[in-house]
């Protein structure tokens, strides 16, 4: 197949692209615009094989969108650009309305101009894949608001929408239109909704990764409120294994849920990169010392938590990594990686903190 992806040079469409390249025989069209999150040295070493295409457009400019259909004849699309940093919704949501409502609107209809066209039996194997956040669902009761287990529950692909920030809103509004397309015009679509992600090449903004670098610079490790808020964590190359299960051998119209089955405090998986440091480059004071505690995030989430059985008992698919096994990898591999982490914040981002400036 020729598989079109968006935000390709992303944390997670640029794991999709390694995997493709070193997994399959498919060929690949990277679409993606290099905003501040987008770094073409995450994908080098894909970059040199024949199978694979960049192309620097934007989700939202119609005319760059059609001729690259036309140009390459893509037999499946995986939509995975994306406005993605809580933190950076609050301080300036209007990104976040422009790409990932506007831009999936402008996809979606530049899709189905393209499908339209395409002969019987190209169209009838045609897929579009919309991969989302459980963000989407809200946040679920939280251990210390209970009184009994069974009322932890779990997001499920019926869980009703409740989302909380204006990134988690922009994402469900994207959600929405994908469903739509598929109701009113018959566009084959499949939608999923994945919890956090990490792993290698992911921008620093988000948790692990400000934590690891943070810490080796002897900078605070910041931690939000008292660092109860609870997350489900996937390691990436389980992720991008998933979305592969799913966009080809997913059922149009459906929806799945992926999680790593890792419901972690924010505070515990800071707790335990320190450990991991303090063994792999250890110093005269335990990593942990550099913990402080920061103003909440406005509306924080206090919980979120995938059921992924769906995506075991039709798609055969398991996380591969525990959470300990990921998260070792991952301190590794920034470690061993100091220049791209470099590379990709220079001028742009230096860690410091976003979101509460605007209240």
């Amino acid at each position: 197949m020729v598989l079109l992806i968006t935000g390709g040079a992303g944390f997670i469409g640029s794991a999709v692209i390694r995997y493709l390249i070193d997994k399959t025989q498919h060929s690949v069209i990277n679409v993606d615009k290099l905003t501040y999150a987008g770094n073409l040295e995450s994908l080098a070493s894909a970059a040199s094989s024949e199978r694979y295409i960049f192309e620097r457009a934007d989700i939202c400019d119609r005319i760059e969108l059609d001729r690259i259909f036309t140009l390459h004849q893509p037999d499946a699309v995986m939509h995975l650009a994306a406005e993605s940093h809580v933190d950076r919704s609050i301080t300036g949501p209007a990104d976040f309305i422009q790409t990932n409502i506007v831009g999936t609107y402008t996809l979606l209809e530049a899709t189905r101009a393209y499908w339209n066209g395409l002969e019987q039996v190209r169209k009838a194997a045609f897929r579009f894949h919309h991969i989302s956040t459980d963000e989407v669902y809200g946040d679920l009761p939280h251990p210390d608001e209970v009184q009994d287990a069974d009322e932890l529950t779990l997001f499920t692909e019926t869980t009703p929408y409740a989302p909380s920030s204006p990134y988690s809103a922009s994402k469900a509004s994207s959600d929405h239109l994908v469903r739509a397309w598929l109701r009113t015009y018959g566009l084959p679509t499949i939608v999923t909704n994945c919890s956090n992600n990490y792993g290698p090449y992911h921008f620093p903004e988000k948790l692990i990764p400000l934590v690891i670098l943070n810490a080796l610079e002897g900078k605070p490790l910041p931690i939000y409120g008292k660092g109860d808020q609870i997350r489900d964590w996937l390691y990436v190359e389980d992720h991008a294994r998933a979305l592969y299960k799913v966009v080809t051998e997913g059922k149009i119209g459906e929806t799945y849920n992926i999680g790593g089955h890792n419901e972690k405090q924010n505070i515990e998986v800071v707790q335990t990169i320190c450990s991991i440091l303090d063994s792999l480059v250890p110093k005269a004071t335990p990593y942990a010392e550099q913990i402080t505690y920061v103003t909440d995030r406005p509306g924080h989430d206090r919980r979120y938590a995938i059921d992924a059985s769906k995506m075991s008992a039709e798609l055969n698919w398991q996380p591969q990594e525990t959470f300990e096994t990921g998260l070792r990898k991952t301190v590794e591999w920034y470690l061993a990686n100091q220049e791209w982490c470099h590379n990709v914040q220079d001028g742009t981002y230096q860690r410091e903190r976003l979101g509460i400036q605007s209240l």
